[in-house]
């Protein structure tokens, strides 16, 4: 009889802050198996106890605070009842884990090459060279351009998705039974998420591995998983095929994670954006979509940015000398009307980011023009562009960063008002209390610190921040990326209902294209600094014109479990660098107009 490859029963992991505090269990009694060449996805949001059962079953957990319950079989080897010694053995050798963040599971002090040969020399015993030609071979099968010469590079030199093939090569360098892959495309770029999929699927047909692929993001656990197990607060509410999971789950909670997933493709025919309509998970109730009012087309823009343009100067040689300039935003315009959502999309190191805050002159731009309601920003001194920046504000992608965790978050949202001299304390006081009620949360959180949020509370409370001012533009810089589907999608909801509320007008960074394609009215996409398409939200997922535009499209996960064996271009190439040597002149970009306001870079 052949044992599974993994084999829990009755897992239960329990933590505590000291000796002295009660356990208190996060996993209660999880039971699953997986079978040699089959991919079990673990889903639910954060919190629900995916990442503390991978870390239960690698022994990974702090034995002071933890405790860990129930039998663990690798190929009907016990695991919880092995000593350290032999556990680190099976570590990297037997069963292999690739974390959600590279950077930090790598060393930025070795070389990639070094990292993965160290696996090689201590489980497989073999010699320096053998190792180094092994470790060539295998950047070349996870597709690192130039895998010979990169041998020797350092981590912090190459890209994300590239130093998320470092891991995945390490991971397989033994040729592990067991492939744990917690979050592996979570920090990835839409594109570089595909690819990275695609080669786990690969490399799991050629050696017949199993995988435990942790994830929040359905459209992923389509793509990859024969079955799926669903997650809430520690306990196992649905297993089954994902085909099973996908079409009939029977439980409200799996029924509104999957309500709360964007599909690419789920507004085709719509002219303006919808809202949400998510599934309760407690009663199965389904919300009504809302539709949102197209901008006032023909009024004048709220914003209008003309040639705007910021480099980074590059310095080089023993005297520092400027040799050249990173190109991070090149000759973009665009306008922005009352009410209306333009989307900037496109990859990490287009100039999305870069955009938004040389609009604000939070980074300084080289060129440009900038104006909000006839208002010169790019002219104003420190002083007025303070003023001014009340009519428009940032939302940020991380709201912990950009909440001070020593003030209390009733006088974070009153501090910019006061500041700004729109009124009294108490009038702040009672503004903050209302816009907390407005975003969802209870004004008698006001007293609390920022650490007593959960992710999603804590954007709600960063949004209520930027109203506070009553601006007119809101910049939302990737303000939806790191949070769970069922958390984005209510949040992506508020957003739209504030603009319906309050005639905002937002400019939506994002490299999710199919958020945006719930959210938006235009869509421009940037590549290399870039915008090389733009035009309403419609034309441009239903008819891209631009290469890169269509690369971007058809790298979307779809939460389609048809999809499971789909196979896209997979080719090697470098990414390109937006560095250009001193004194380089771009050449002058035209755009063709293929329908009314849709543009295309030729």
């Amino acid at each position: 009889m052949t044992h599974p490859v993994l084999s829990v029963r009755q897992l239960t992991t329990s933590f505590r802050a000291d000796i002295w505090s009660p356990w208190n269990a996060v996993v209660r009694d999880l039971s699953f198996d997986i079978q040699a060449g089959e991919t079990l996805a673990i889903v639910g949001e954060s919190g629900s106890g995916k990442s503390v059962t991978s870390l239960s079953a690698m022994r990974l957990l702090a034995q002071r605070t933890s405790r860990i319950e129930g039998s663990v079989k690798l190929a009907g080897k016990e695991l919880m009842t092995l000593p350290e010694a032999d556990m680190r053995k099976v570590r990297g050798a037997e069963v292999a884990m690739i974390f959600q963040e590279p950077m930090t599971s790598l060393n930025p002090m070795m070389t990639i090459g070094d990292q993965v040969a160290e696996v090689l020399k201590c489980h497989l015993g073999l010699p320096a060279r053998q190792a180094r030609r092994e470790v060539v071979e295998l950047f070349e099968k996870v597709r690192i351009p130039n895998a010979s010469e990169r041998y020797d590079v350092y981590p912090h030199k190459l890209s994300g998705g590239q130093r998320q093939r470092v891991m995945i090569a390490m991971a397989l360098a033994a040729r592990p039974k067991l492939l744990i892959a917690d979050e592996p495309t979570t920090a990835l770029d839409v594109t570089i998420q595909g690819q990275v999929l695609d080669l786990i699927k690969e490399l799991q047909a050629e050696t017949g591995m199993a995988v435990l692929f942790i994830t929040h993001d359905m459209g992923v656990v389509a793509e990859v998983s024969d079955r799926t197990l669903v997650m809430l607060r520690g306990d196992k509410v649905e297993e089954g095929t994902t085909e099973e999971v996908f079409t009939r789950g029977k439980h409200p909670y799996t029924r509104a994670l999957l309500s709360a997933v964007p599909k690419l493709g789920s507004m085709a025919g719509r002219d303006t954006p919808a809202t949400f309509g998510l599934i309760d998970r407690d009663t199965g109730l389904v919300g009504e979509e809302i539709a949102v009012p197209a901008a006032r087309v023909g009024a004048e823009p709220v914003m209008d940015v003309k040639g705007l343009r910021t480099r980074f100067p590059v310095r080089g040689g023993m005297l520092a000398r400027v040799a050249g300039a990173v190109h991070a935003v090149e000759n973009v315009s665009f306008n922005l009307q009352a009410g209306e959502t333009l989307s900037l999309v496109g990859e990490s190191g287009c100039g999305k980011s870069t955009t938004g805050r040389s609009i604000l002159r939070l980074t300084q731009p080289d060129d440009g023009e900038v104006n909000v309601d006839a208002v010169a920003l790019h002219k104003l001194s420190e002083s007025e562009l303070r003023k001014a920046r009340r009519n428009i504000q940032m939302i940020f992608q991380d709201p912990f960063a950009s909440l001070n965790p020593r003030v209390a978050i009733g006088t974070a949202l009153a501090e910019p008002f006061i500041e700004q001299k729109m009124g009294s304390a108490e009038q702040a006081r009672a503004k903050a209390s209302s816009l907390l009620e407005r975003v969802g949360l209870s004004s008698s959180m006001m007293e609390r610190l920022p650490h007593e949020f959960s992710g999603g509370q804590r954007q709600r409370i960063c949004i209520a921040r930027a109203l506070m001012l009553d601006p007119k533009i809101i910049i939302a810089d990737e303000a939806v990326s790191a949070l769970d589907v069922s958390i984005k999608a209510q949040v992506c909801n508020l957003l739209m209902e504030l603009q319906q509320s309050f005639g905002l007008a937002y400019l939506f960074i994002s490299h999710d294209m199919a958020v945006v394609e719930r959210v938006s009215h235009r869509v421009a996409v940037m590549y290399m600094g870039e915008i090389v398409e733009i035009g309403p939200r419609r034309s441009i997922f239903e008819s891209p014109q631009h290469p890169y535009t269509r690369k971007l499209i058809a790298a979307v996960p779809v939460p389609d479990p048809a999809r499971r064996n789909l196979r896209r271009s997979q080719d090697v190439e470098e990414i390109k660098s937006p560095f250009r040597a001193k004194g380089f002149v771009p050449s002058q970009r035209h755009y063709l107009e293929v329908s009314p306001g849709h543009l295309v870079m030729q």
